[in-house]
Order: C-alpha cells, then structure tokens, then sequence
C-alpha cells in the first residue's frame, strides 16, 4: 500500500511538470505570435471582444443577468476597445488601461457576489469566468510583449529623427517575451554549433 501511494505522489509531480511545460510552450508561442502578426492578433482581439460584449447582452436577454453585473461587463469590454485603438502600445498608465484594470477587479467581485447567490453548475461558472472575464484581458496581456519589437513610430520621438532615437534607446525590456527568452537561456543548456 506504501508503495501504491508513493507512485501516485510520484506520477502526480510529472504530471504537473508536463501541464507546466505544456503551458509555457503555448504561452511562448502566442507571445511570438502576436509579436509577428501584431494586424492579425489585433483583429482577433477585437473580435473577441466583440463575442464577449454579445455574451453579456445575451446573458442579460435570456438568463435574467443583474443589469449591474452585465453593465459593469460591457463598460469592461468598452474599455477595452478603447485599449485597442493604440495597439500594440499599450502604455500602463493611460487611463484607458486604469480603468480596464479597475472593471476587471469590479466585475470579478460582481461576479462573485452574483455566483455566491444563485446555483450554477461548475461548467457554467467556468464558462462566464473564461468567456466573460479572463478571455480578453489574458490576451492584452500576451500583447504586452509586442510593444517591444514594433516599429519606431513619431510618436516615440522626443528629440532628433525617428531611427536615430528608435537606436540610441539602451533601455532593458520588460515583457512577458524576455520573460520567456530569460527562462529560456537560464533553464536550457546552450548549444555551440561546431564549424567544419
């Protein structure tokens, strides 16, 4: 019996070595792309965000949602297209980027207060937290690292042309990519490649 319990603690920690390794793959991969294909990811977050804005009318509409809770989500999600529009800079202290975060704190506390109250399954729950609350902001925040390689625009120059300023910046990167390359290096062996 010992040893039974013993495997199981066992098989349990590689499991969830490989959930994590798992993870951090698809993370790294979305960061890459949405680094590449700022456009694109700009889209489909839009598009998300327009889902999600739907499912909170059509939660109000035909599950009797409280108006306060589907209010405060589609000021949520209001807040969010107003994010969009300076993509991929997303600066953390503008306004609009504020006010995001406060909604986001806002409507999880309207949705625990609302889901505390009335009986729902746990798939139904899961689906309004996915769907509803963490789909778009999870996917600003893989954004975040594609601020880092866009392109040098006028809006980044304080003095002198756009490329020489774009340059002379020697600042260090913080983004949820140098996180991954960081990782990277420190955790993996590096490889010399051997020339003939």
């Amino acid at each position: 019996m010992l040893c039974l319990t013993l495997i199981t603690y066992l098989s349990f920690v590689v499991q969830i070595s490989f959930v994590t390794i798992a993870v951090a793959a698809g993370l790294y991969y979305l960061a890459e792309f949405v680094e590449e294909y700022t456009v694109l990811s700009k889209k489909i977050i839009w598009w998300m965000n327009s889902g999600s804005l739907i499912i909170y009318i059509l939660l109000w509409l035909f599950e009797g949602f409280p108006l306060l809770l589907v209010s405060c989500g589609i000021l949520a999600q209001v807040s969010h297209f107003v994010i969009l529009t300076d993509f991929p800079y997303i600066s953390f202290l503008s306004p609009s980027f504020l006010i995001a975060i406060a909604f986001i704190v806002i409507n999880h506390y309207l949705a625990f207060d609302h889901f505390g109250n009335v009986m729902y399954s746990f798939s139904e729950l899961m689906a309004y937290f996915t769907l509803c609350l963490w789909l778009v902001p999870f996917a600003l925040f893989l954004s975040l690292s594609a601020n880092e390689n866009a392109l040098p625009t006028v809006r980044e120059t304080s003095d002198g042309d756009v490329v020489s300023n774009y340059f002379s910046k020697k600042e260090k990167k913080y983004g949820l990519l140098s996180l991954f390359n960081y990782a990277k290096e420190a955790i993996l062996p590096h490889q010399s490649k051997k020339g003939f």
